[in-house]
């Protein structure tokens, strides 16, 4: 092992002790409790150097040393790869999701679930329409004047709209503008379905043109050029457990997590389902953010990226376990989700 192999071991146990005890780490207790091969000097001498290199600091006038954000970072840049959770740890995970019954059930166990493995605070962002493409579109007559649009995505999301239609229609009407609907939507991305539909209201008799005109317009403005962004949170209490990790600006990163505008943002990132994105401290654009660390990851099918989802939790968090469990939760999200 040469000398910077060395240094990284040495940087490596004070994080896992550090994240373990909350306790700055000195050279003493890192010959105690790790089979480093070297005298207490050498390890001194590396801290020494990995203090000088900005990796660790010392927080106030004791032996013991912290890890930085620079730190923190090689040390997950040196991970190899996700480690696997255990076989327990999978039909756990896999007994709680089998059972959600609808796109929202999945989302809330997920949160929950994923808040309790880290126990840091959990995000996952629902399926953003943009990225769908049309199931079903379900028309629903309520009254001669009165529609329901039920719209399904392949991601399960399901949004309804009411439309009131101006004219009165006969049953006939409404199944004819189901029919040319769904002919138009059905299999399409959300972006190309507005297009299309956009055209129907020339494409129906006279009678027709008027309530067709108000629909297509409902699903165009409401359903296709806006979609609503959602999130869900869980397991916000989890930050309090450990105040001291968040001096003086817990109340802030608080604040920050309910602005959804923001966490979006953090989540904008994740491009790729399978991969995990770390951002530690000073690496999060949000200033109320930089005393956090935020592991994420895209969720889906193979090609097709649904959502985002990911933990928000102090610099001094356990990152090969929340990028695990990050990971495979998002892994079983996207099977659900896209029915592999």
């Amino acid at each position: 092992m040469n000398a910077d192999e060395r240094r990284f071991e040495v940087l490596r146990a004070i994080v896992a002790d550090y994240v373990s005890n909350q306790e700055p780490v000195g050279s003493k207790a890192l010959v105690e409790r790790h089979n480093l091969g070297v005298s207490s000097a050498t390890v001194r001498n590396d801290m020494a150097v990995l203090e000088e290199d900005g990796f660790i600091t010392q927080p106030h006038t004791s032996a013991g040393r912290v890890p930085t954000d620079k730190g923190y970072r090689l040390f997950v840049d040196r991970l190899s790869e996700v480690k696997p959770l255990s076989p327990a740890e999978r039909r756990a995970i896999d007994s709680f999701l089998e059972g959600a019954v609808d796109l929202d059930d999945v989302l809330r166990r997920s949160v929950r679930l994923l808040a309790q493995l880290t126990r840091q605070v959990a995000v996952i962002q629902y399926p953003t329409l943009t990225r769908s493409t049309v199931r079903h579109l379900e028309v629903v007559q309520l009254t001669p004047a009165r529609l329901m649009l039920v719209l399904i995505t392949d991601a399960g999301r399901v949004d309804q709209r009411m439309v009131d239609l101006g004219d009165v229609i006969d049953e006939e009407g409404a199944a004819q503008i189901r029919g040319l609907l769904n002919a138009a939507m059905c299999g399409q991305r959300l972006a190309d379905a507005s297009a299309r539909v956009a055209e129907l209201p020339g494409q129906v008799p006279e009678e027709l043109r008027n309530a067709m005109l108000r629909v297509s317009t409902v699903l165009v403005e409401t359903l296709v050029e806006h979609p609503e962004e959602r999130l869900l949170l869980g397991g916000t209490a989890n930050l309090t457990r450990n105040v001291a990790d968040f001096p003086g600006s817990l109340r802030q990163v608080l604040e920050a997590l309910e602005e959804q505008v923001v966490v979006l943002r953090l989540l904008a990132a994740v491009r790729d389902p399978g991969t995990v994105t770390v951002r530690i401290g000073n690496e999060n654009e949000a200033e109320d953010l930089r005393s956090t660390s935020v592991v994420s990851i895209g969720y889906g099918g193979k090609g097709t990226l649904l959502g985002g989802m990911g933990v928000v939790g102090p610099t001094r968090m356990d990152y090969p376990g929340a990028m695990a469990a990050v990971h495979a939760v998002a892994n079983y999200v996207g099977d659900i989700l896209t029915g592999r």
